[in-house]
């Protein structure tokens, strides 16, 4: 479910050099991170960077105080009461830059997202017309393809791909290969919410992310539903990002997810949820049959949660009834059954 616009936007430009492009950040509790993506995105010129909008998502750790003291005219800063998750700030900020900014692009991006010197300049560079929205090639800091946002094709669409998929090709059977990153520009169905660039008219047209997603699979559901409806996404290698996800390689949920465990625990109920809408949306006819085999590995990683089983098996089911019947609890009743507060 999208939201829509209410407002008609005028007609796109006929150069992208002469789009207006209007940026939306999401941030909560990272405010080293946010210091360092805008501090990147301020440093672009006007001509390649309109607006920054600042969705804060009632962050705790000072980020609201600091964002008050800032003074660039460049930057609209929305205070949230309450965290809407990344998916709902992502729709607020859309929404914001669509109603008050008159974007002809917009960009975005989590708050540890930002692009690389000379990014938004490469962008302004593509030939107008091409595509209804762009995906940029994400690095890590060090260099490295950042796998987490490596876009994908939809192998219910492709046979190529889905027969790479079905033989055991596993995420390399539909995700775009390292080699595509040195080459041309070229189609894709789906991609992340790091970098990605979408036309005003083809918001106009879909609407924003759905709210009520919180975390996780936002941007494949919409990216997906973006190509459903008609829409060109291009994967552009000459457009870079970088994604700065050092921060996290000690800490405990990292190591709890490389273990097969999600932290907190609440997070078990939006990931296994989205997904199911997301299988729904890619599979369409084979969704049950994807069901079939997807459901018994899910069970299996009741393994990962000694100490947590039944609350893990409590929100692994709830996740499915919702994720098959399209309805979904509040945030506040998912931290009250995951026994958090």
């Amino acid at each position: 479910m999208h939201v829509s616009p209410t407002t008609e936007r005028p007609a796109e430009p006929k150069s992208l050099a002469e789009c207006r492009l209007v940026a939306v950040v999401v941030t909560y509790n990272r405010l080293n991170k946010l210091k360092v993506t805008l501090a990147r995105l301020l440093e672009s010129a006007a001509s390649d960077l309109a607006m920054v909008v600042v969705v804060n998502n009632a962050s705790t750790d000072g980020t609201g105080e600091w964002l008050a003291k800032q003074n660039d005219p460049r930057l609209d800063v929305m205070h949230c009461r309450i965290n809407s998750g990344g998916a709902g700030g992502f729709a607020s900020g859309m929404a914001r830059a669509m109603e008050v900014h008159a974007p002809d692009w917009i960009v975005v991006m989590d708050d540890d997202g930002r692009p690389e010197p000379g990014g938004l300049a490469a962008f302004h560079r593509l030939p107008a017309g091409k595509w209804d929205a762009v995906a940029a090639a994400v690095y890590f800091p060090s260099g490295e393809i950042c796998e987490m946002n490596r876009p994908s094709r939809n192998p219910f669409w492709h046979s190529r791909e889905f027969l790479r998929t079905l033989i055991g090709g596993g995420r390399s059977g539909f995700h775009i290969s390292p080699e595509s990153y040195k080459g041309e520009g070229f189609q894709v169905d789906v991609t992340s919410f790091v970098g990605f660039f979408v036309s005003a008219k083809m918001v106009s047209r879909i609407g924003y992310p759905d709210p009520t997603l919180f975390i996780y699979g936002d941007d494949g559901i919409y990216t997906l539903g973006l190509s459903k409806s008609g829409g060109r996404i291009g994967f552009e290698p000459g457009v870079r990002f970088e994604h700065d996800l050092t921060s996290f390689t000690s800490a405990p949920e990292k190591k709890a997810a490389q273990r097969g465990r999600l932290n907190p625990l609440w997070k078990v109920y939006y990931y296994h949820r989205n997904l199911l809408y997301l299988y729904r949306l890619a599979a369409g006819v084979f969704f049950w049959p994807v069901l079939l085999v997807v459901l018994p590995k899910w069970l299996t990683k009741v393994r990962h949660y000694s100490g947590d089983r039944s609350a893990f098996l409590h929100l692994l089911g709830r996740a499915i009834l919702d994720g098959l019947s399209g309805k979904g609890l509040t945030h506040q009743e998912v931290l009250r059954r995951s026994g958090e507060k």
